[in-house]
């Protein structure tokens, strides 16, 4: 019986470790495999290579692979029994095929003594989109994601669709994870699922800025409003507040409102209401001289007083 040289299958040197042996099985079986070679009899290629990898991935087989090769112009070589290389005379096992001959020897102890060892499935991970509001009050989203079927060379041959309901806990932050254990990608050899890991996105608001658990608003005021201070109506997440303006209130103020903010896991952040002043339209005649008479009123108020020096 003639022994195929795995070693030279794969490409490598008998004194190679197995990391090296493993990416020279990668490399080629990227190139031969059935499903994207365009190589000439890539099928029986890449099976030549599975079953040289197959032996000399695993220590064992290895090493008695290596016996094989050891004794392969022995005239009694064509007899092997389980517990280890024997030899009898030449007979008609001398005409076995070795592929049927790695079966036979490999295979059985692969049964017996050689199960899978069992596998973690993988960890997938996917971001849900949630709106401010539902991060705060906590909400049962459906989500929709896909398993990664993969090879045994580690490519995505095809993909799952599953669907779950989860619960999107109250006070939960943009970037956070949630933890679905036993959701992610299948196990191997009777090995448990991966978990799923949901990675919380959330929607920028039209109103609210979010720094950690403080939201900024823009609020817009008046000249008057804010040279004479008022009383106005400012939103936040829940309700509507009335805020009040103190007189001299500058653009670009900050007022804090305390514990309006977003509920978090160890506080309560504030709201910050940042002032805005909006002039009005073009002005009449009437409101031109009133304007006109303010600024003669002020005319000591230097507003760019020490602007633009050091």
């Amino acid at each position: 019986m003639e022994l195929k040289d795995y070693y030279a299958i794969l490409g490598v040197e008998r004194t190679d470790d197995t990391k090296a042996i493993k990416t020279a099985y990668r490399r080629l079986a990227r190139k031969f495999h059935p499903d994207v070679s365009s190589e000439k009899d890539a099928e029986t290629k890449f099976k030549e290579i599975a079953e040289a990898y197959e032996v000399l991935k695993d220590k064992e087989r290895r090493e008695e692979y290596d016996t094989l090769w050891q004794h392969r112009n022995d005239p009694r070589f064509n007899e092997y029994s389980s517990s280890g290389p024997a030899y009898s005379d030449a007979g008609s096992a001398g005409q076995e095929d070795f592929s049927d001959f790695f079966s036979s020897v490999f295979g059985q102890q692969s049964r017996q003594a050689r199960q899978p060892r069992p596998e973690r499935g993988q960890d997938i991970e996917t971001e849900v989109a949630v709106f401010l509001e539902e991060a705060q009050r906590g909400e049962t989203r459906t989500i929709q994601f896909s398993l990664p079927v993969r090879n045994g060379f580690g490519m995505i041959v095809s993909e799952i669709p599953k669907t779950l309901k989860v619960k999107i806990p109250a006070g939960i932050g943009d970037g956070e994870r949630i933890r679905l254990k036993g959701q992610g990608g299948p196990g191997s050899g009777g090995g448990p699922a991966g978990d799923l890991y949901l990675v919380i996105r959330i929607a920028p608001h039209p109103l609210f800025d979010v720094t950690g658990n403080d939201m900024e608003v823009v609020l817009p005021l008046a000249p008057w409003e804010a040279a004479l201070g008022t009383k106005v109506s400012v939103p936040t997440l829940q309700d509507s507040i009335l805020l009040t303006i103190p007189p001299g209130t500058q653009a670009g103020q900050r007022l804090r409102v305390k514990g309006k903010g977003l509920a978090g896991k160890q506080n309560q952040g504030d709201l910050y209401a940042v002032v805005k002043i909006v002039m009005p339209p073009r002005p009449d005649e009437k409101s031109q001289a009133l304007w006109q008479q303010l600024a003669d009123a002020g005319s000591a108020f230097d507003a760019r007083r020490g602007w633009g020096k050091e």
